[in-house]
């Protein structure tokens, strides 16, 4: 690999654990952002990309569901770089008419505005009926109380063409009142997102397409003591634009096993991205428990671990990073923001030593014969 190729960089933010940067309405963007400047192609999910009126499409970022990025890191699929998916819409029946129509409007405007290619839409036989709730750790989770209806309607949506969905469930409105003004003023827990990882999860690990979820809700009333990281879901009726944006160029899910009995597909390998491919992992301190960061730590991809402060305590300390193998242990590397992360990302896409960049330096040491 020359120092002008693109580095493939694994940005891992988890959701519904409250994280400082990440934790938000797509206050992680920025972060992406930078890694994707650094690396020249970052790949990340939905919840670090998603602002609910805001986003920010960059042709260096792949946009990977949750699930979907867990077997990538595992070896189990690749990912095919596109230049357009047709994004099937799937509506709860549980929508209210005039909540419906917002949600149909943002499609109608994503084709008009932005050239997306937005269809078929349906609307699933009867509501969905989402619960939230929070684990003891307090990270948000939820689930699903009619999956086998979200599953016959997105199964329609993939039959008729759509190669990626986009699905809008209704969420209980201030579920939980406390926990819904702390998070507004940046000091809680996203009480929705753990529910929403578990319905995307549940859809690609079905359909074994890109998919990705936007909550459906009545608009709370003004709070005059609003954090800035809220901000991306005050400023219109619905979530779906960013999430359509997201899916609109996310890589197509190309699974391995399938490769064995493809001939033709061996001959798209060099355009197809695998965990082989990455250069490195970003996760924060506190978060290292995923599927995705232990095939990382498997396959002694490095790992940059940074100070992101969230409700899990899954620590570098807890995982025993540092009992690893000495050929292990040179692979984890530790930042204290992601402008650290970046400058890490550049030295290693470079081959700069990161030791070299730091002091004091430890000599060189000769071996014993």
């Amino acid at each position: 690999m020359t120092n002008t190729e693109p580095f493939p960089t694994l940005l891992i933010i988890p959701t519904g654990i409250g994280c400082d940067i990440g934790g938000y309405a797509g206050d992680a963007i920025p972060t992406a952002r930078l890694l994707a400047s650094a690396s020249d192609c970052l790949i990340t999910h939905p919840n670090v990309m998603n602002g609910g009126s805001l986003y920010w499409p960059d042709s260096r970022i792949q946009y990977v569901e949750g699930y979907s990025l867990n077997l990538f890191a595992s070896g189990e699929v690749l990912l095919k770089p596109v230049r357009q998916q047709k994004v099937g819409l799937l509506l709860d029946a549980g929508l209210e008419p005039d909540l419906k129509k917002r949600h149909l409007q943002v499609a109608d405007g994503c084709v008009a505005s932005l050239g997306l290619d937005i269809g078929p839409t349906i609307t699933t036989e009867r509501a969905l009926r989402i619960n939230l709730r929070k684990g003891l750790s307090g990270s948000s989770w939820g689930n699903i109380e009619e999956p086998d209806v979200l599953l016959r309607g997105a199964e329609t949506l993939k039959k008729a063409g759509a190669t990626a969905i986009a699905v809008v469930t209704r969420f209980p409105d201030d579920s939980d009142e406390l926990e819904t003004k702390l998070y507004r003023q940046g000091n809680g827990v996203d009480i929705i997102s753990g529910a929403e990882s578990v319905i995307s999860h549940f859809l690609v690990k079905h359909l074994l397409i890109p998919c990705a979820h936007a909550p459906g809700l009545a608009p709370l009333p003004i709070d005059y003591d609003l954090d800035p990281r809220t901000s991306g879901e005050e400023i219109g009726y619905t979530f779906l634009q960013s999430v359509l944006v997201g899916l609109s160029r996310a890589p197509d899910l190309v699974f391995k096993s399938v490769m064995k009995n493809n001939e033709d597909a061996f001959s798209q390998v060099k355009t197809l991205l695998s965990n082989r491919n990455l250069g490195a992992v970003v996760v924060p301190q506190g978060a290292l428990g995923g599927e995705a960061v232990m095939s990382c730590i498997e396959r002694f991809i490095p790992l940059i671990i940074v100070e992101n402060q969230g409700v899990l305590n899954v620590s570098s300390t807890k995982m025993r990073l540092d009992c690893l193998s000495s050929d292990q242990d040179k692979n984890i590397l530790y930042a204290d923001n992601y402008l650290e992360a970046a400058g890490l990302i550049t030295a290693l896409r470079h081959g700069i030593n990161v030791k070299s960049l730091r002091r004091p330096i430890d000599g060189v040491k000769e071996l014993n014969n």
